[in-house]
């Protein structure tokens, strides 16, 4: 097993996790199976308890994992399937090295940080190392781990110790380090500053571990001089300090980093044996996905109404999903980002100006998505936006909350129940249309919810998302709840035009919402914008999508398809080709029939 270890200096949020993503994607369009751990130092076991507001979303993984979200970077950049122990946490470890103390296991000696905790580190990292993160079940051959935080940060030492003490553990030809650091270009001076960057590595290398590989970040291109500056004082060559700056599209990153020599450095530095690619045809369908972005003129306005909208990294799927489906169809995403609580009639009499603004945003918005959240914030707000959407005919998508919310609004507005609530906003509700499930709800929060990958079967044989979804008879998507619609009250909700057409394999809890008649109205329970690709959109924002931009009952009527040509990849020699369809579309895009992009 090869591994990369990815740390961070200067600031935090520099982009470890694009660039970690990034080497995995390199290393995977060289043929090498790459998995991908991320470590987190605080002392929480998972991210399940935080607000979005701490750090960013909380990323839910198949097998119910609630982690950080860029292991949904990982997944993704790489098409992976990751497991809850791909994201390590102070907090797991030092659980993990307690019970063990607790049972016996270090026979009456004094429990530390060194060994014990650093061992327990690289045995967790071995371990996980060597899961299959693919669906042929294939062994990894590199393992990519990112250290969050910052080098110097005290949460992170016993993990710098660890990675001290794991370079010699599985030799050096099988260890090699990537520091990414900020090289800031202050406007007074308007020249970059590497005094940061020498800092951290120096205090890295004090720590007993030595960068391979130094990535500096900035806002603008960094010229030679300043790499050279740069290798002179943290001791690398100048073929070793690697240039990112600010770009078009995360996507970019790959392929500026592979021209640089990174293949050709991790080839020789770990031994890979790579029979080198020829340039012109390696990593074609990374660029021309890139090349996509870029060239992308039409917008569509999509209104995202929620309560965490102060951090965008808060509903980082949620707008890589939209990213992904206007990438599809052709049009450049114009993400507008609601405050829910602005859009709530007290907010008119304590500040009009904000409500007016919002409702300005609303209406001006092509599409609206209410994504999930917890609490009663905004709640309001939320039942505004679907009542507009349902009565203007507005395309709309409910995602888990936003399904829940969508059916309060539909009850009390269209069947009357001026009482109808959730028991999480009002435990006493007359209506409660929205109840909590017993069996998650045993009082403690962490990891207690309705999570990871469950099925879900249609019931409608010609509801619109059966059609986006391909007209399959059951899915699979991952879910992150603790409340449901009441049973109680379906057959009324039916009945009333609102139709659930997917329900779980037990036929018990209600999975998908679609209103009869309107353009698109689509509301689930569970949140599609974990499985989304940039070459697989999720069916439900992809429909949200077409639905903006006027081009949905095309789509469907043309059997799902968007361009008048499928392409198809030759992996062995990454050559395409592509066969005409007899009835193209206009203003269309390539889409590939490849999954692994």
């Amino acid at each position: 097993m090869k591994y990369i270890l990815v740390t961070g200096g200067v600031i935090s949020g520099v982009g470890k996790g694009v660039i970690a993503s990034s080497f995995g994607t390199i290393l995977k369009h060289c043929g090498i199976h790459v998995t991908s751990i991320k470590i987190d130092p605080y002392i929480n076991i998972d991210a399940g308890t935080f607000s979005p507001y701490e750090h960013g979303e909380v990323y839910v993984l198949d097998d119910g994992g609630e982690v950080d979200l860029d292991l949904g970077n990982y997944e993704r950049f790489l098409d992976i399937t990751l497991h809850r122990d791909n994201n390590i946490t102070t907090g797991k470890i030092y659980q993990h090295v307690i019970s063990k103390e607790r049972r016996g296991d270090y026979l009456g000696k004094t429990v530390q940080v060194i060994p014990h905790i650093t061992n327990a580190i690289q045995e967790w990292v071995e371990r996980v190392a060597n899961h299959s993160v693919t669906h042929d079940g294939g062994k990894p051959d590199v393992c990519i781990v990112e250290l969050g935080g910052t080098i110097g940060d005290i949460e992170g030492m016993p993990f710098v110790e660890a990675f001290r003490q794991f370079q010699f553990r599985v030799k050096k030809e099988n260890f090699c380090c990537a520091h990414v650091s900020l090289v800031p270009q202050p406007r007074s001076t308007g020249e970059p500053k590497t005094k940061p960057t020498q800092s951290s590595v120096r205090e890295l290398r004090g720590l007993g571990l030595s960068p391979d590989l130094i990535v500096c970040r900035s806002e603008n291109p960094i010229g030679d001089s300043v790499k050279e500056k740069i290798s002179n004082f943290c001791h690398v060559a100048p073929e070793q300090v690697i240039t990112i700056h600010d770009l078009s599209s995360i996507y970019r990153v790959p392929l500026l980093m592979e021209s640089q020599g990174v293949i050709e450095f991790l080839n020789e530095r770990l031994q890979l044996n790579i029979e080198m690619p020829r340039p012109r045809m390696f990593m074609r369908k990374w660029r021309d996905l890139a090349d996509r972005i870029d060239h992308l003129r039409n917008e569509v306005n999509i209104a995202l109404v929620g309560k965490y909208t102060k951090l965008e990294d808060s509903y980082a799927s949620v707008t890589k999903a939209l990213q992904h489906s206007c990438i599809q169809v052709g049009y450049k995403l114009n993400l507008t980002y609601i405050e829910a609580a602005n859009l709530e009639q007290r907010t008119e009499t304590e500040n009009p100006v904000l409500y007016h603004e919002a409702w300005q945003k609303l209406c001006r918005s092509n599409g609206v998505i209410v994504p999930g959240g917890f609490g009663k914030r905004g709640m309001l707000g939320k039942m505004e936006a679907c009542k507009w959407c349902r009565t203007q005919n507005k395309p709309f998508l409910g995602i888990c909350l936003g399904l829940q919310v969508a059916v309060i609004e539909f009850a009390r507005n269209v069947l009357g129940m001026k009482d109808a609530n959730s028991t999480e906003i009002d435990p006493n509700t007359e209506c409660p249309v929205v109840i909590d499930m017993p069996e998650h709800h045993s009082g403690q929060m962490g990891g207690t919810m309705r999570l990871g990958k469950r099925l879900t079967r249609f019931t409608e044989d010609n509801s619109i998302i059966k059609q986006l979804y391909g007209s399959k008879e059951s899915i699979e998507e991952r879910h992150r709840h603790r409340y449901e619609i009441n049973p109680k009250y379906i057959a009324e909700l039916e009945e009333g035009g609102l139709k659930f057409v997917g329900h779980d394999e037990d036929n018990l809890r209600m999975e998908i919402a679609e209103l009869a008649g309107h353009n698109y109205y689509i509301a689930t329970q569970f949140h599609p914008e974990y499985l989304s690709r940039p070459l697989k959109p999720a069916p439900p924002f992809l429909g949200l999508i077409l639905a903006s931009v006027g081009k949905l009952k095309g789509y469907l009527a043309k059997g799902c398809r968007l361009s008048p040509y499928q392409v198809t990849y030759d992996e062995s020699d990454n050559e395409c080709e592509a066969e005409a369809d007899p009835t193209p579309l206009r203003n269309h895009t390539l889409t590939s029939s490849s999954d692994d992009y």
